[in-house]
């Protein structure tokens, strides 16, 4: 009968380095993953090892137990000679239609307020009308043009950027340091250099990295951040909420990020609503 493990003599294992990173980036024990997983800690240690060969399944099964992202699962599937399970469709594919469909419906929902969908390392993939109402009032058409034939906007740059978000966010350091966390978490949830190369590129902008390395004194935190941007005489305060796809089985719809925004002041909340009237009294065909 043949079993999930074949024994093999002790060599480096790509699949049994993985699994290790994986399991000592969740901060677990052999003894206690094996636990968790239902195998002996004996056979983890081969595993690990690279004396025993683990099935595709036993593939899937350890790294669901560690809550690999479908990305890295499939790089740990072809590590141990597998091919990729998870697929990676566009979101125009008919496949992804209902969602696709769910997200526009959300985005429309939060109007007149700001919502985006935004990918992992935060590229602009949709927004709605209060989106752009915002980006619109905060930045020059300059800095609104396209990056580059076809690429997207991305949220993260625009923050950090001199001729951005920067000199209209007046909490423009604590936000920084908030970003910062939020995609540092994110690179241990999704592999240690997942974001690696990305969070160096916006260390290198101006501020950024004395922003990060400096010591912060630890106050009262207020129940959520609240970014707070003004241009002229308009200022607008804004939290937001994050939402993601409940069981992803595609890799880009696990990448998805919708973040909606909310008002935090009066003041805020009536400049919404204000242009969305302004708008909506526009003739049809007029900008």
């Amino acid at each position: 009968m043949r079993t999930d493990v074949t024994d093999l003599a002790a060599k480096p294992s790509p699949f049994g380095r993985l699994l290790k990173e994986w399991r000592q980036a969740r901060g677990t024990s052999q003894l206690d993953f094996a636990l968790a997983s239902g195998i002996s800690q004996r056979h983890l240690s081969f595993l690990e090892s690279g004396r025993s060969r683990p099935s595709r399944g036993m593939v899937l099964h350890l790294a669901s137990a560690l809550a690999v992202p479908l990305r890295q699962q499939n790089a740990m599937l072809l590590a141990a000679g597998f091919a990729p399970a998870f697929a990676e469709r566009k979101l125009d594919a008919p496949e992804l239609g209902p969602v696709s469909a769910a997200l526009d419906r959300a985005l429309q929902q939060q109007e007149p307020y700001p919502a985006v969908v935004v990918d992992r390392v935060y590229n602009l993939v949709r927004a709605n009308q209060g989106a752009l109402a915002l980006l619109g009032m905060l930045l020059d058409p300059a800095a609104l043009a396209p990056p580059a034939a076809g690429a997207p906007h991305n949220l993260m740059r625009l923050v950090v950027r001199p001729d951005g978000l920067k000199p209209h966010l007046e909490n423009w350091e604590e936000a920084v340091v908030w970003l910062l966390r939020r995609l540092r978490a994110e690179a241990i949830a999704e592999g240690i250099a997942a974001h690696e190369a990305f969070l160096d590129e916006l260390m290198a902008y101006p501020d950024v990295a004395r922003v990060a390395r400096a010591p912060r004194e630890e106050g009262d935190y207020p129940p959520a951040l609240t970014v707070r941007f003004r241009r002229g005489e308009t200022r607008l305060a804004l939290f937001s909420m994050i939402a993601t796809v409940g069981t992803p089985l595609d890799v880009a719809l696990q990448d998805l990020r919708l973040e909606f925004f909310f008002p935090a002041d009066a003041a805020t909340e009536k400049w919404f609503r204000a242009r969305a009237k302004q708008a909506s009294s526009r003739p049809h065909g007029n900008a």
